[in-house]
């Protein structure tokens, strides 16, 4: 073993041989190595040097701890001062080469090791419903639309990235990316779903703090207004009842035509239900026939299907229940054995159609119909704008009782509405939705139109 009075030239001087690794020990500091080899076949090499310290335990074992790289800022001064510093911990009790041994075997243990293990332990403890952010366990299509969000735009950055390393220079930095390529909303939704994950891991002791979530939403978002013209709202209930052949989508660049656009009838029937009972895709598209009760001609939607969690009571009108009348009869197939969800999936009639079918073509249909940036909550949108209006003139709190908007008190205190306040309104709701039916079947001309009903103003602008 030599033993020498290092010098930063004498380091940098020494080059084995190819294959050959030497150990210069430090004569004025015991214990302190500096290992030099030569990995390669060249004897140029490239060399590696590694500070090395060997101490004494106090079991009486002598231990090697590698201290760092040789490096300009790991120079010999340094290396000799962290020795001293590890040498007064030794003589404390400490065991720094044991500790490093420990912590290495815990790391590799961790099977939570970089974004990706997190991400996928968050996903699978809100399918289980170990994890209720919102003291609510989260629906299977909200997953879902989460799975993909993180596949598509924080796992290509993140996901190898060990949990330690992730800093809030590193998100910042993945969401300016995302803002400079024009993409808005969804980079709000990025930046919440990462928050989300991140505070998993905090909860489970995994990460110290959440580096998110001091991360301000990047992109200003601006809440949509849109509303159907009287117009358009005729052409497209009219395509819905009699599909026309041959409607096709706005051809693309080098196409001398575009797609054709196909609905079945009981995707068609679901639209212009939402419309009719200004509900939401997520609530139409999973309606069941054990939520329905037709003689007494209301739909009782369970909460884990709701927005709020809490079961929503609906009227229905006489339109509406010759239309799920309908979904009824499409939905039975010819050997009996009827399945429970009214809007079936083409895949497997024992579950329901997917949300993000309805919009998917509602969207297509709008497309080919030159309506254009329709969606399903318009249609929503649409009729609450028109129940508070003058064509109707609904109070805005009977209007939040049909939309199932549980925050409006209707001006008494909130408290009341939620501890004590058990109606479900419905009397009020009924008469809301069938004058917002009567005044639907007039625009899209089922049934005449009163003398007096005038265009709504706000129904009558230019769609935004």
């Amino acid at each position: 073993m030599a033993t020498l009075k290092l010098t930063d030239k004498t380091v940098q001087a020494t080059k084995p041989q190819p294959k050959e690794r030497i150990e210069l020990w430090d004569e004025s500091t015991p214990g302190l190595c500096l290992r030099v080899s030569n990995p390669t076949d060249q004897e140029d090499g490239p060399f590696r040097r590694v500070w090395v310290w060997r101490y004494r335990a106090l079991d009486g074992r002598q231990p090697r701890l590698t201290l760092s790289d040789y490096s300009q800022k790991h120079g010999l001064k340094w290396a000799r001062d962290r020795v001293e510093e590890l040498r007064v911990e030794v003589r404390r009790g400490a065991d720094p080469a044991g500790e490093l041994q420990r912590m290495r075997a815990a790391a590799k243990a961790q099977p939570l090791k970089t974004f990706d293990d997190l991400a996928d332990a968050y996903l699978t403890a809100c399918e289980k419903g170990h994890w209720k952010p919102r003291r609510k366990q989260k629906r299977e299509s909200t997953i879902e639309g989460e799975r993909k969000i993180l596949k598509r735009n924080a796992r290509p950055i993140l996901g190898k990235v060990r949990l330690e390393d992730i800093d809030k220079g590193m998100v910042r930095k993945l969401l300016n990316d995302m803002i400079d390529r024009g993409i808005g909303a969804q980079t709000n939704k990025t930046h919440a779903l990462i928050r989300q994950v991140l505070a998993y891991g905090v909860a489970q002791e995994r990460l110290g703090k959440n580096v998110a979530a001091a991360i301000e939403k990047p992109a200003a978002e601006t809440p949509r207004a849109r509303v159907l013209l009287d117009a358009e709202f005729k052409t497209f209930w009219g395509a819905l009842e009699d599909f026309p052949d041959g409607l096709r989508l706005p051809p693309k660049e080098g196409e001398d035509e575009g797609a054709r656009v196909y609905a079945a009838r009981p995707m068609r029937i679901a639209l212009q239900l939402a419309a009719l009972l200004l509900v939401r895709r997520v609530e139409v598209a999973g309606m069941a026939r054990s939520e329905l009760n037709l003689d007494q001609k209301v739909w009782l939607i369970p909460g884990e299907r709701m927005k709020g969690g809490v079961p929503h009571l609906v009227p229905l009108p006489p339109r509406a229940v010759e239309l799920i009348e309908e979904a009824l009869t499409l939905s039975t197939p010819a050997k009996g054995d009827p399945a429970d969800p009214v809007f079936p999936s083409p895949r497997d009639r024992h579950k329901a159609m997917r949300e993000d079918s309805v919009t998917h073509a509602m969207v297509n249909i709008c497309a080919a119909l030159g309506i254009a940036h329709a969606s399903p909550h318009d249609l929503r949108r649409t009729g609450a704008t028109a129940l508070t209006s003058e064509r109707i003139g609904i109070a805005p709190f009977v209007r939040s009782q049909v939309l199932a908007h549980r925050s409006d008190a209707g001006g008494g205190a909130a408290v009341s509405m939620t501890h004590y306040d058990v109606n479900t309104y419905v009397a009020e709701k009924r008469r809301a939705l069938a004058a917002w039916e009567d005044l639907l079947l007039e625009i899209v001309g089922e049934r005449p139109r009163a003398s007096n009903v005038e265009p709504l103003p706000g129904l009558a602008t230019a769609p935004r």
